[in-house]
């Protein structure tokens, strides 16, 4: 008897559509249907990050992206030396969940990983033409800088161009994709919240040492500089949620401020990092 033979023709198999959901997703739902079931009322301060990641069983970056997704969404309020806060009633804005993008914390942990070999390869690499580009980008975002103006394009265009100087299609497309679809409607939000001028001046400055490496053809130093631009980013934006932290433990309203029973833990993590 062959192995389909065994599954009777005339019975159904209740097999349902596997969702491959983003972590932070799914906590920002699971939030969103307690503040819709009333479990969390209008304008009162939600429990502390470190709380929901404790009954979630998720790491705080995952709570915190979560977080960020339901200001999106209109659903709380992120005010920052204050809390996070339900907020009032109010209709829906129509968000496209693959609009939102990745979670900034996981997106910038990929980018330190793949940037960082890009990087070191692209100074083995480079061409002259190649190092033409990259300075170009920087010198956009200089006058962009000094302007005042949006920085991300010129952003785009320094990470694209040493993706471009290793000369292999498939990862300047994998460059792309982390800027174009991780970038969404998150990540612009938490830049909102807790960039600063002192990390748009560092980011200059970063991109002068990485392009410093790449016109020294120095693997390593292309490698660990690319790697240290993206964890002052991924520093910058702990260090805001570390402000509402401090609101929080300050604050004596937030003892009275209880998880409920009923959420559930998406997450495998004993306790919250």
């Amino acid at each position: 008897m062959s192995k389909t033979e065994v599954v009777r023709k005339d019975s159904i198999v209740p097999i349902h559509p596997v969702e491959n959901q983003r972590l932070y997703r799914q906590i920002a739902d699971q939030i969103s249907g307690l503040i819709a079931s009333g479990e969390f009322e209008q304008a009162t301060r939600l429990p502390s990050e470190r709380d929901l990641a404790v009954q979630l069983g998720v790491s705080r970056p995952s709570v915190r992206e979560a977080l960020i997704a339901l200001e999106v969404e209109g659903k709380v309020d992120v005010r920052v030396g204050s809390g996070i806060y339900v907020a009032r009633r109010r209709p829906a804005p129509a968000i496209d969940p693959d609009r939102q993008g990745q979670g900034p914390f996981e997106l910038l942990r990929a980018r330190w990983l793949i940037e960082g070999e890009i990087a070191a390869e692209a100074a083995r690499t480079r061409t002259a033409r190649d190092l033409a580009r990259v300075r170009a980008a920087v010198d956009d975002l200089q006058k962009r800088q000094k302007q005042r103006r949006d920085m991300d394009p010129a952003d785009r265009a320094f990470h694209l161009a040493i993706a471009q100087a290793c000369h292999n299609s498939a990862l300047f497309s994998v460059v792309r994709d982390l800027w174009d679809q991780g970038r969404g409607a998150v990540w612009k939000r938490m830049e909102h919240h807790f960039q600063t001028p002192e990390l748009r001046s560092a980011v200059l400055r970063d991109h002068r040492t990485i392009l410093e490496a790449l016109e020294a053809r120095d693997p390593r130093a292309a490698r660990s500089s690319i790697r240290r631009h993206l964890e002052r980013v991924n520093r910058e934006f702990i260090r805001g949620w570390k402000a509402l932290d401090k609101a929080e433990s300050t604050d004596p309203t937030m003892r009275a401020v209880t998880t409920p029973k009923s959420i559930t833990r998406v997450g495998r993590l004993a306790q919250a990092g």
